[in-house]
């Protein structure tokens, strides 16, 4: 075949070439086309490519538009355009796929960052590798490096061939040492020392050993966001004409420290002389310049002018108008000093939702989730509503996140959609099978428990267990939405067996089976209250002989039967109040909850007592992505009897008594063995006298013991003190499922009914369990210190609790490790 020579286009792309013809004409008509060199590429895919049919003239211009369109299709990395008498011939050498790409070196930015950043260039797995691509994806990762501070990073991007022409593309990465900040000035401030001004920078240098949250090493966007804090801090105190006139970063000449001067110009203070309010605030002028915090005679304040022009636009959302435009025009004069302003307010369109929708729930139906959403479809768009409707689904315990946005709809100026986007989480157990615990020992288990149960948001509970200390059956349902108004119905049925030697308590075996209801109504977004019954039906046998549990059982005595199982009936009546503000239903980070809870059995049961109890936490976030936070909580509680039988006053049931310790109540202790020990009181035997009459023996001879077992009192105070931070080794999409603590935990569990003075006089043989403490007073205080990791697992939530007995009292019980499963703090 003979070629020739046709035009050239090498000052175009210099990657191509033509063969010119051997004589001068350039331009000829094809006759036919041939592409030579395609493999990966179909010859009809290239053929869309080309701007040159049979039949067309060939000249300089449309061979250059040929080459430029077949590169435009990425496809190529070299193209030749030949002639063969009439025909034109393209030779092609097509771009290699990429057959894997490859991370390595990379701390700073995670891999799925860095296939994000790819993924938005076209390097992706399969597709043809452009080489121009990964000089731009090369400098823009030093770019990002150098913004961090790391001047001696390098980024490079390595190209392993592979058969049939295919390659595997590898990033390394030498991030090395982000440089030091040595030292930070501001030029030019006469009225706040550097200090003042710097207190609140995120950017610190010279720093404690012990400060391990401030960031000492040199970032631009932290830097942007310092300055901005520091021209806040001028602009809230008046100086409304405070500049940054420039800012210098140097460099040390290895790169590892950095020195920043910032030369600022404060200016004067200035005083507001007036506010105004002009435009269209839709009939409620008189209420919004009521509650402006911004005050004729006062200091300038930024942070004030910027709460209210938000405090207005909220407002108006309110009444639908989402988009609304506030813009304050300040009118300075120099001559004394003061600032006029005027808030220039226009609402808009009012804008009403067209639908709502939600994405990301695959078990959770929409119903469901729609009950929550207190906004309407076809209202006006309300941003409170939205706020609210986002709280009351991300409090849900089997939702994991919630965000929403609204979407304008094309060609409709007043209609959005509004989208729900949520991430679910697991919401109970399934569990079938064999376990061990610390307090459970061996255990077999098999029910359900599920707060979403197939995803209706109905919680029901089908639960089998035989466990060292109990064998039981229970069903529980609640139905939180009984009623389009929120009313919830639920109830339960049980039975259990238990015996209470192997649960830390005193000696006594009870059967139990009991059957209740309760419904719910809903005060306002955050506030709840309860109302239940719930029947019981009790006997207790194999029952040790303790004093304090002995004037309980008095009350059943059989003069004929004293071994008799004691057997009782109770109709319990409650009511309950709870408020919630928190972020999230598990695993919260802000907002609080409280709960209080009355309950008292009817006169007509067999036993009448009361109880009362208390539960509050509070978090408050410590920085602003809220992976620190601190929790403080408080369980408080009392019970007693009412009423009398035969002249006695009735007392709490000791059945009924509060416990604490281990990892739900008191960590650092022994389940269930803080507070009241079983006490036993042995006197001398009554003897004979001459008469035959019986008296009893020397008094002096009585004696008492305190046995190991724990009794539980009927008054109970536990509190908390919990920083909550970022779990080490854990990625941040698990965040919200694992959860690391460490812990100060206090409190007392006593019986107000104890009389000390009365069993003090008696005589008490050591014993390795301790010596008589007075159970009554409350003061008698443990005290526990440590770590906690809590993990919601696909069987349910465990929390594992290291910790370390700090005030404890004689005979108590140290734990170092404990874990529990299905509760967490």
């Amino acid at each position: 075949m003979k070629l020739k020579q046709l035009v050239a286009a090498g000052v175009m792309l210099s990657s191509a070439s033509l063969v010119n013809a051997a004589d001068s004409d350039s331009e000829f008509v094809v006759e036919d086309i041939r592409v030579e060199g395609l493999q990966r590429v179909a010859l009809g895919a290239a053929l869309t490519y080309l701007p040159v049919q049979v039949g067309d003239t060939l000249n300089d211009f449309r061979v250059a538009q040929l080459i430029r369109s077949l590169y435009s299709s990425t496809h190529f990395e070299n193209i030749e355009v030949l002639r063969d008498g009439d025909a034109l011939v393209i030779k092609v050498t097509e771009r290699p796929t990429i057959s894997n790409i490859i991370f390595d070196g990379n701390d700073d930015i995670k891999d799925e960052q860095l296939q994000g950043s790819l993924d938005g260039n076209g390097v992706r797995v399969g597709e043809p590798l452009d080489k121009t691509v990964l000089t731009s994806i090369e400098n823009g990762l030093k770019d990002f490096f150098y913004s961090i501070g790391k001047y001696n990073a390098d980024v490079t991007a390595i190209i392993t061939p592979l058969p049939r022409n295919r390659v595997d593309l590898k990033l390394l990465f030498e991030e090395g040492d982000a440089a030091e900040i040595q030292q930070l000035n501001i030029v030019g401030n006469e009225i706040f020392s550097d200090e003042e001004l710097t207190k609140n920078f995120e950017l610190q240098y010279d720093t404690p050993w012990w400060d391990f949250l401030s960031e000492t090493r040199y970032q631009r966007q932290t830097l942007q966001g310092d300055m901005e804090t520091i021209r806040n801090y001028y602009l809230d105190r008046g100086y409304l004409k405070f500049k940054i006139d420039s800012t210098q970063v140097s460099m040390t000449p290895e790169k590892s420290g950095i020195y920043i001067a910032l030369n600022v110009e404060e200016g004067e203070q200035y005083t507001i002389s007036d506010v105004e309010l002009v435009g269209d605030v839709l009939g409620h002028e008189e209420y919004i310049k009521r509650v402006l915090p911004l005050t004729p005679g006062e200091l300038y304040n930024q942070a004030e002018v910027t709460y209210t022009e938000e405090f207005i636009s909220k407002y108006l959302g309110r009444f639908g108008y989402a988009y609304p435009t506030v813009t304050t025009v300040p009118d300075i004069n120099e001559e004394d000093k003061t600032v006029k302003l005027t808030l220039s307010v226009d609402p808009g369109k009012r804008i009403y939702v067209r639908r709502i929708n939600f994405n990301g729930n695959s078990v959770t139906s929409d119903r469901v989730l729609r009950q929550n959403v207190s906004q309407m479809e076809g209202a006006w768009l309300s941003n409170n509503l939205l706020e609210s409707s986002k709280n009351a689904m991300s409090r849900l315990t089997y939702m994991e996140e919630v965000e929403f946005e609204t979407v304008r709809i094309p060609g409709e100026d007043d209609k959005v959609d509004v989208n729900y986007n949520v991430k679910e989480q697991p919401s109970g157990s399934f569990n079938a099978g064999i376990g061990y615990g610390d307090r459970t020992k061996l255990s077999l288990q098999a029910g359900i428990q599920q707060d979403n149960f197939l995803g209706t948001g109905k919680m029901v509970g089908i639960n089998l267990s035989t466990v060292s200390y109990q064998r039981s059956v229970q069903l529980t349902y609640n139905d939180p939405f009984f009623t389009i108004d929120g009313i919830s119905l639920g109830g339960s049925i049980g039975y259990s067996e238990f015996d209470g030697s192997d649960f830390n308590v005193v000696r006594y075996n009870s059967t139990q089976y009991s059957i209740g209801a309760n419904i719910g109504y809903p005060i306002d977004e955050f506030n709840r209250i309860n109302f239940g019954l719930t029947y019981r039906n009790v006997e207790l046998t194999d029952r040790g002989y303790y004093e304090q549990t002995q004037r309980f059982y008095n009350q059943f005595a059989d003069v004929n039967d004293p071994d008799a199982p004691v057997k009782y009936q109770s109709y319990e009546t409650s009511v309950a109040w709870s408020r919630s503000t928190l972020n999230r239903g598990v695993f919260p980070t802000a907002g609080s909850t409280q709960r209080a809870s009355f309950s008292v059995t009817t006169p007509n049961s067999d036993v009448n007592y009361f109880k009362t109890v208390f539960d509050g936490r509070w978090y408050f976030p410590l920085t602003r992505d809220q992976k620190w936070s601190v929790l403080a909580r408080v369980r408080m509680g009392y019970g007693n009897g009412y009423s009398d039988v035969n002249g006695d006053d009735q007392i709490l049931p000791f059945t009924e008594n509060f416990t604490a310790g281990g990892s739900d109540t008191l960590r650092g202790f022994e389940n269930n063995t803080v507070g009241p020990r079983g006490v036993i009181l042995s006197t001398n035997n009554v003897i004979n006298g001459p008469d035959g009459e019986r008296y009893p023996g020397d008094p002096s001879k009585d004696s008492l013991q305190v046995i190991r077992r724990s009794l539980g009192g009927n008054a109970m105070v536990l509190a908390g003190l919990e920083l909550i931070v970022p779990t080490p080794f854990v990625e941040d999409e698990m965040s919200n499922s694992v959860r690391t603590s460490a812990f100060i935990d206090v409190g007392n569990v006593w019986d107000t009914e104890f009389d000390y003075d009365y069993y003090s006089q008696f005589n008490q043989p050591d014993t390795r369990y301790g010596r008589l403490l007075d159970y009554s007073d409350w003061t008698q205080y443990r005290s526990s210190a440590g770590l906690s990791v809590q993990w919601i697992s696909p069987m349910g939530p465990m929390v594992f609790s290291f910790s370390k007995a700090i005030q404890k009292r004689d005979g108590d019980d140290a734990a170092f490790f404990t874990f529990n499963i299905g509760q967490t703090f």
